[in-house]
């Protein structure tokens, strides 16, 4: 519906910013459904040939969104260019009272789908909170250079092509904020510490679990698979340091829902030193 009104208002308003907003808003439509497809793919439980789960789909899919972003923006571009070239009519200034509306609904709904994509830890719900972001963004430039077309007069009437090429570039590097976690995720970059932080403390805090050696965490989907090497009392028996482990796994999945699941490694203490 905001494509819509976006592209008839451009048209009619004569503001080729309008226009791109209106791109814009359209790859929101299809990026957004393909968060949804992917969503639903990447929460499937594990099976015999994904053991691991379904989560690094969720990755891909923010890829595709990156990419419906690049393309946008390079559309806008373009545009905007063969624009500036062409002579045209000042736009219209109820053009104003359209986009000061958008820029409001487009930023409640960043707000709205990047606190989501904080609480499910989704890398595709935050690329989708920022395709919110930058179609907000788009809409303020040209706001921005509609407002210096009309006020100004003569000679300003391309400030509103200015301002969607300007916005191009900003959809460009809100496209690289979004790729560089997902890529980090594909790679299994080392990125939690703070987690890794709060595994060991719960963990050490276990009776019998003398230390946490190493401790590694990587993300698939919505979750966090677990390495986690805990060293125990040499002189117990194997099912002691056995038990100790399921106590440390049972604990660690009980206060981090986030996790998905642990595999443990005991040592023994004297190991250590």
């Amino acid at each position: 519906m905001l494509a819509i009104v976006k592209a008839v208002t451009g048209i009619f308003g004569n503001s080729y910013a309008l226009i791109a907003d209106a791109i814009e808003s359209t790859t929101d439509v299809f990026s957004s459904l393909l968060v949804l497809l992917g969503l639903k793919y990447s929460s499937k439980p594990p099976d015999e040939n994904h053991p691991y789960g379904h989560g690094r789909a969720e990755p891909l899919i923010t890829f595709a969104v990156v990419g419906f972003l690049v393309i946008s923006a390079t559309v806008i571009a373009y545009e905007s260019i063969q624009h500036i070239k062409t002579p045209h009519s000042v736009p219209e200034t109820y053009t104003l009272i359209i986009l000061a509306v958008i820029i409001v609904i487009k930023e409640i709904a960043y707000r709205f789908v990047s606190k989501k994509g904080e609480e499910t830890k989704s890398t595709s719900l935050k690329a989708d909170a920022w395709h919110h972001r930058s179609d907000a963004i788009t809409s303020l430039m040209a706001f921005i250079g509609i407002s210096i077309a009309i006020f100004m007069g003569d000679g300003y009437e391309a400030a509103d092509d200015f301002a969607a090429l300007i916005a191009s570039g900003f959809i460009i590097y809100n496209a690289y904020l979004i790729l560089r976690p997902a890529l980090g995720e594909v790679m299994d970059e080392h990125m939690y510490d703070d987690m890794i932080s709060h595994i060991r403390e719960i963990s050490q805090s276990i009776p019998g679990v003398v230390e946490t050696e190493k401790c590694f965490v990587r993300k698939t989907g919505m979750k966090f698979l677990v390495d986690l090497h805990i060293a125990v009392d040499a002189s117990i028996s194997v099912k002691e340091g056995h038990d100790i482990a399921h106590e440390v796994k049972n604990i660690l999945l009980q206060e981090l829902p986030e996790i998905a699941d642990v595999l443990i490694h005991v040592e023994p203490d004297d190991e250590l030193f």
